[in-house]
């Protein structure tokens, strides 16, 4: 049972359920409670589960960790406390656990110096980068709290002797809950925390902490687990409304397309160095590292070297960690005027004072706008300020409407991987490591953990078979059993003394990656692409590497061929793979402001929109005006095409349109606002479906708010997204993907946590380009065998994780039941303005950006011709 936190309790009933030491000195360091140490610190006392929602600099942490300090002191003081741990502190980020240590050491130190006579409460962090002579101390004397990773935590739930020490836990905090539940490395967790309940033999009060999450019910969920098929209780702390918020929308110029982009970026920068003169220290957002080190290089142009070169740094996660480390550190000193980071400092990693956040770009979800804009104001009575600077329409509209969500407090729901079966092999040998198991207590247990509470008995077992050795075919490639299963007695356990040394060394769920090094057919070196980047590739893509396009022909291992297409454009940008994908529920919204912004349009009220749209986003005039001129010449070429508001492009209306490009080949456009995850299943599909049609490849360009088939010159579009409802989309997606570098990459990401190939054998690490040849070969292997687990968990990944299956699915029930119209308004001469940048994706590249704005203003003189028209 869930219950929302709703009595909030006074200090004074607080300090009585805390240690009276505790309370002293709680007392006398903070004079008034925070929102969530109101809610949250009798709940807790009192044994309860609690799930903490609220911004950063309220306290949270403090929060989870004054009831636990006083009742391990109450332990000390009635002879129970013994060289064990009580309490486990999980956070994702190393980083973050190095704070956690520093900020413990205080309260428990100047507690001890008032009251000399309690007794000392032990706390040490235990990550990867622990010394074997620290985990030798902590083993003779256990820290009583225990700082450490997600990693770690099934790593030391089967050290012989330690994990002894851990049957002792009556509390496990943890931290960043929200960076943990959208990937594997949460489900991970999960599992962790029911074979810790295992080990201990009881429940243990479960505290989560997270700035910013939705649906709250469902983290609870994934937080606390399930028992006998029904969750645990969980207090819900919620104070999002705890701090205020000071948001607004700015563009550097008010017409983004006929201004030259050289003064569109000369104007941004402007705008950004006085928002950093006006402010002690600035903390500035891009979407991408090399956006990152692009600000960088341009502000410390534009700003006096005395007044700024010394005083900006970088801070991206391509960096060394000890660059990192520096640039954290002159900035908690206050030697920084302003920091520039991609996604590397959105965590609440101790980064001293920020007095406002710039975000150039659209963040693209609600949730990410707040936990950035939360590192401004970093105490509880301090207002979090954030600027979004936009340079592109799209973008603008998107921001606006974000920042319209995010003020009424409407966060993007969150994605939990469910039943990843690759996660479930590594904790199964695990778990074999530990002891000889019942199959069917085992069973239980897993489904104990939220996201396998639907597993099957069948996929379960599956994965056994797998473990054990039965895919005899598998031994010819070096893929042997870990454990053994006995089916007729029930029973599994672990096959081999060395099988806990490799659980050890390959415990985790971050796959290794690194650059892959791309050669021309005659076997030329001509650089490196990210693999993420290479995973988008088709025969016949092209991109930009060093300046010259090339075409992509194939990929064994890290070795990419490619041939020269110096004559010809790209047809990929070189930075796509590093671009946040729109939420789902926010292009919902974004479609619906679209139609609201058309009827408006359609009664005369232009004047009231651009007031709205001020409104709504604190936009300043230059972005207000650029949106509603994006607007108005879509609502003017559609009227003149004899639509009505009705057929317009929104959440209720998928339009489609085509364009002959200047090398004769036909973008098919469909304008389906409902995120890239969603575009990206729904595209391949329908490329796939086409490209039977016609037995060749087709081309496809996928964005946020739509995507483009691309046929070659002289053929027509053969297939529509209707069209797609008449098929099983999971079947077609499967067929789509099953011959990319995308399925080759993620099943060696798979194959990796499955233990089926390992990242380090008997102390040596296996290269990366080993780790895939061995990949491609296996998976030549696993697709001859029917329903084998980790390939069939590739594809779940690949659908359900990385696309949106479900999203785009619902799409297409809609478009089955009537509630999303498709309207074909066939060959343009000159595509609408919401097809431009759909169209022009591909010729996105920071090396023809100057294409790239020509054609748009070509675009735009010929949409102005027609409406002068």
């Amino acid at each position: 049972m869930f219950a929302r936190a709703v009595k909030e309790y006074s200090k004074e009933e607080v300090l009585e359920v805390l240690h009276p030491a505790v309370a002293e000195w709680f007392d006398s360091n903070f004079p008034s409670l925070s929102p969530p140490q109101r809610l949250a610190i009798v709940p807790i006392s009192e044994g309860k589960n609690v799930l903490i929602s609220s911004p950063t600099g309220t306290g949270k942490t403090l929060t989870a960790f004054l009831s636990i300090i006083s009742e391990i002191i109450r332990m000390g003081e009635t002879g129970e406390l013994d060289d064990s741990v009580y309490a486990i502190y999980v956070s994702p980020l190393r980083a973050l656990n190095n704070d956690i240590y520093r900020n413990l050491e205080v309260p428990l130190r100047e507690i001890r110096e008032r009251n000399p006579g309690i007794p000392e409460i032990r706390h040490s962090v235990r990550t990867g980068d622990t010394t074997p002579s620290e985990k030798s101390k902590q083993l003779r004397k256990p820290p009583h709290i225990l700082i450490t990773t997600p990693e770690t935590l099934s790593i030391i739930l089967t050290a012989p002797k330690f994990r002894e020490k851990l049957k002792s836990v009556r509390w496990v905090i943890v931290d960043e809950i929200h960076s943990l539940v959208e990937n594997k490395r949460g489900s991970h967790l999960s599992l962790s925390l029911e074979r810790l309940r295992y080990l201990t033999g009881r429940d243990f009060v479960r505290i989560g902490l997270s700035a910013t999450i939705n649906p709250l019910e469902e983290v609870a969920r994934f937080l606390v687990g399930y028992e006998n098929g029904r969750p645990r209780d969980c207090v819900i702390v919620e104070t999002s409304w705890a701090k205020a918020l000071d948001l607004a929308l700015l563009s550097p110029v008010d017409d983004l397309v006929n201004t030259p982009s050289d003064l569109v970026s000369s104007k941004m920068y402007e705008l950004i160095s006085e928002l950093v003169r006006m402010h002690r220290t600035t903390l500035i957002f891009t979407n991408t590292r090399s956006g990152t080190e692009r600000v960088v290089f341009h502000l410390k142009k534009i700003m006096e070297p005395i007044e700024i070169d010394e005083a900006i740094a970088a801070h991206h996660s391509s960096l060394s960690r000890q660059v990192r480390g520096d640039v954290e550190e002159r900035l908690k000193r206050g030697e920084l005027r302003a920091i520039v980071s991609s996604t590397s400092l959105e965590l609440g990693i101790d980064i001293g004072y920020i007095d406002l956040v710039v975000q150039i770009g659209s963040p693209k979800s609600v949730t990410r706008a707040l936990q950035r804009v939360g590192r401004a104001g970093h105490k509880l009575h301090e207002v979090s300020k954030g600027r979004f600077i936009v340079v592109d329409r799209d973008d603008a509209v998107e921001v606006a409407v974000m920042l319209r969500e995010a003020m009424r407090g409407r966060l993007d729901k969150v994605h939990i991987p469910m039943k990843p079966l690759d996660v479930l092999a590594q904790h199964i040998v695990g778990m074999a490591v530990e002891r000889k198991w019942d199959v069917r207590e085992a069973f239980d247990l897993v489904r104990s953990a939220y996201p396998f509470r639907d597993l099957s008995w069948e996929e379960f077992e599956s994965v056994l078979k797998y473990l054990a050795g039965d895919y005899v075919q598998l031994e010819s490639r070096k893929v042997y059993g870990k454990i053994w299963y006995d089916a007729s007695e029930g029973k599994f356990g672990r096959r081999g003394k060395y099988i806990r040394v490799i659980y050890a060394a390959n415990v985790g769920t971050i796959p290794d990656e690194v650059d892959a090094k791309v050669y021309t057919t005659d076997g030329k070196l001509v650089g490196s692409l990210e693999e993420e980047f290479l995973e988008r590739l088709l025969p016949g893509d092209r991109f930009v590497l060093g300046g010259r396009v090339y075409e992509f022909v194939s990929a064994r291992g890290l070795k990419v061929k490619v041939r020269p297409a110096y004559d010809q454009k790209p047809t990929v940008p070189s930075w796509f793979s590093e671009m946040l994908p729109l939420s789902y529920e926010l292009a919902i919204e974004i479609g619906k402001f679209r139609e609201l912004s058309f009827r408006m349009l359609d009664r005369g009220e232009d004047e009231e929109l651009v007031r709205m749209i001020m409104e709504m986003s604190n936009a300043n005039e230059n972005a207000a005006r650029a949106i509603y001129t994006y607007l108005k010449q879509q609502y003017l070429y559609l009227k003149s095409l004899g639509l009505r508001v009705e057929e317009m492009p929104s959440n209720r209306v998928i339009m489609i349109e085509s364009y002959i490009d200047d090398a004769g080949r036909t973008h098919q456009v469909t304008h389906s606002l409902f995120g890239r995850r969603v575009n990206d299943a729904l595209s391949r599909a329908l490329a796939y479906l086409a490209g039977s049609r016609l037995r060749r490849n087709l081309g496809i360009s996928v964005m946020d708010t739509g995507f483009s088939v691309i046929y070659p010159r002289g053929v027509e579009p053969v297939a529509r997204i209707d069209e797609l409802t008449e098929y099983d989309l999971r079947e077609l997606l499967k067929r789509a993907v099953e011959k990319t570098e995308l399925l080759r990459r993620r099943f060696r990401h798979v194959a990796a946590r499955g233990l089926m190939i390992l990242r380090n054998y008997k102390g040596y690490d296996i290269s990366v380009n080993k780790q895939q040849i061995s990949a491609q070969n296996l998976l030549k292997v696993v697709s001859e065998i029917d329903e084998f687990p980790l390939l069939k968990e590739a594809y779940r990944e690949i659908m359900e994780d990385y696309m949106d299956i479900r999203g785009a699915q619902e799409v297409l029930e809609g478009i089955k039941s009537g509630e999303i119209r498709v309207l074909d308004v066939g060959k343009l001469d000159v595509p609408t303005p919401f097809a431009h940048g759909i169209i022009l994706e591909g010729l996105s590249d920071l090396i023809f950006m100057e294409d790239k704005m020509s054609a748009l203003r070509r675009f735009q003189r010929e949409i102005e011709k027609i409406l002068r028209e």
